[in-house]
């Protein structure tokens, strides 16, 4: 399609951050391969609440009760009991929950009529912030009114809160009145140091707001309909001056009918003009095709084929996901209405564009089957995960742009691929990531370690269990058995016909992780495992 390649790749550069020394970091990795989970205890007296994950700090664990109207945090403690060997004995308060978590406090967050986003949270690591999410019922059958999306879903009220988690203190609220914010696994939001950006599918805005240092979410920028901040007031001083000069020729005799009502359609109405960033992208897909080649006659049929031909399509396309870049730049994912709101849009056709806050200009678009974003998502993966400028524990996290066996692994895929526009498709089809969705655990650093990512990953999504332990085998020490971890109850599921499912929350240092299994209509079995 059409880029500005070295603009982007300039972009990725500036956000290359100057590491830790190698060997530092080398060392303090290894540590870990003699340091690891020994022992388990299964079906754990826990307390029947929603895991959602350890903050990246390790200073608190998040978890909401099972009715979704409560948030409750818990502070890990310092690992409390030995044990050598797989069959010693621990004292019976040693398999409750309380014993390895200290519950700080509850917070009523979610009124009667809303429940909890259990798949919502994002921690703002340097104020110790949580933002949490809270909504009412989803509706289908939606008229779109108010410039409204046809076909995107309504939610009454969403409600993000802001809190301290040291106290758990509420400290601001922003909330969303019928309007369709995609919360799973914080897909709709993405947050960038202290830069929120929150997309509404429903009127497909992407809203812009800051974190202050003293608990306020600020209202930064609004892209979408409009692109700079003066741009409604230009519009609707245009409209009222248009008004008025229909008013004065209204009166002039020479006037027709016809002319009078020339401009019923007002800047601002349903159906007067595209949105601000639709505009922006539609003058830069133009633009590329005209200086495709000098020749007029050549420009006019280029753009007849590649532009007037497809030109709807560009209109209808809706904007579906959002990343930061870095401060000034938004990764942007376009693609048809039905993608929009499905939970698997993997093979729907989709566009990416590279915009500019600041400048409010397109920098780049691309096709999702473009072999340059793919090379450019193969060489700065890592920086696609961008949190933050000072975000250390992103040094830790294993992407095919910074740790060798990732990268052998993706090359093994795409050899065995049969199609390689359709290898780029899935390997793009991740774009945007999810915000904060890789856990820094050095367990899942894959120079230490080899497992399963069918069965486990750094990834914060569910997994289909096994009754079977997960294996973690030493890289150093080929075939090195260096821990397991059995998610299920210690003697096995009864019906091994059941549907299950597992998630994992490991401690971003601390040898310890949790493991959570359910089963439809049984109570979940948590599992405690821990160095011994």
């Amino acid at each position: 399609m059409f880029r500005s390649s070295n603009i982007v790749s300039r972009i990725f550069e500036r956000q290359i951050r100057t590491p830790p020394p190698a060997t530092s970091v080398h060392s303090a990795r290894q540590f870990y391969e003699n340091l690891v989970p020994s022992h388990t205890i299964y079906d754990v007296e826990s307390p029947d609440h929603s895991f959602r994950k350890f903050t990246d700090d390790g200073h608190y664990l998040i978890t909401f009760s099972r009715n979704h109207q409560e948030l409750v945090v818990y502070r890990p403690k310092w690992l409390s009991y030995s044990c050598k060997g797989e069959d010693c004995c621990l004292p019976d308060r040693s398999k409750r929950f309380d014993s390895f978590f200290t519950q700080l406090y509850v917070v009523s967050l979610a009124s009667a009529n809303e429940v909890i986003c259990k798949d919502f949270f994002l921690y703002v690591e340097s104020l110790r912030f949580g933002l949490f999410a809270t909504s009412t019922a989803q509706f289908h059958e939606t008229p779109a009114v108010g410039g409204a999306i046809p076909g995107v879903p309504s939610i009454e009220k969403i409600t993000f809160h802001l809190l301290r988690l040291e106290d758990g203190v509420i400290l601001d609220e922003k909330a969303f009145q019928n309007d369709f914010i995609n919360l799973a696994h914080n897909m709709g939001v993405f947050l960038y140091d202290d830069l929120l950006a929150v997309v509404s599918l429903r009127y497909q805005t992407i809203h812009i707001l800051q974190i202050r240092e003293s608990g306020n979410l600020v209202n930064v920028r609004a892209i979408g309909a409009f692109c700079r901040e003066d741009d409604e007031l230009f519009l609707n001083s245009s409209a009222q001056y248009m008004a008025t000069l229909d008013k004065s020729k209204m009166h002039q005799p020479s006037q027709n009918h016809l002319e009078n009502s020339v401009h019923d359609t007002q800047p601002g109405s349903d159906n007067s003009f595209l949105s601000g960033i639709k505009q922006r992208l539609l003058s830069f897909i133009f633009r590329g095709i005209w200086n495709e080649d000098k020749n007029k006659d050549v420009r006019v049929q280029c753009l007849k084929k590649k532009f007037y031909f497809h030109f709807q399509d560009y209109v209808d396309l809706i904007i579906w996901k959002v990343q930061f870049l870095d401060r000034h730049h938004l990764l942007i994912k376009f693609g048809s209405v039905d993608g929009g709101v499905s939970r698997s849009a993997d093979h729907q056709p989709s566009f990416f564009t590279v915009y500019n806050m600041d400048t409010t200009e397109v920098v780049a678009f691309y096709q999702n089957s473009e072999d340059e974003l793919y090379l450019l998502f193969e060489q700065f993966s890592n920086h696609f995960y961008a949190t933050s400028r000072n975000s250390l524990y992103m040094n830790f996290i294993s992407s095919h742009s910074n740790n060798i066996h990732a990268f052998e692994q993706l090359r093994s895929i795409k050899i065995k691929a049969s199609n390689y526009s359709s290898f780029v498709k899935k390997m793009l089809a991740s774009l945007p990531f999810n915000c904060q969705s890789l856990c820094p655990s050095p367990y899942f650093d894959q120079s230490l370690f080899r497992f399963d990512d069918k069965l486990i990953s750094a990834t914060d999504r569910h997994r289909p269990s096994t009754d079977h332990p997960i294996k973690f085998i030493s890289r150093r020490q080929p075939y090195t058995l260096k821990f397991k971890i059995k998610p299920g109850p210690e003697a096995g599921s009864i019906d091994g016909r059941s549907r299950k499912v597992s998630s994992f929350l490991f401690h971003p240092f601390l040898p310890i992780a949790l493991s959570i299994q359910q089963t439809l209509f049984l109570q979940p079995s948590v599992n405690i495992h821990f160095r011994g």
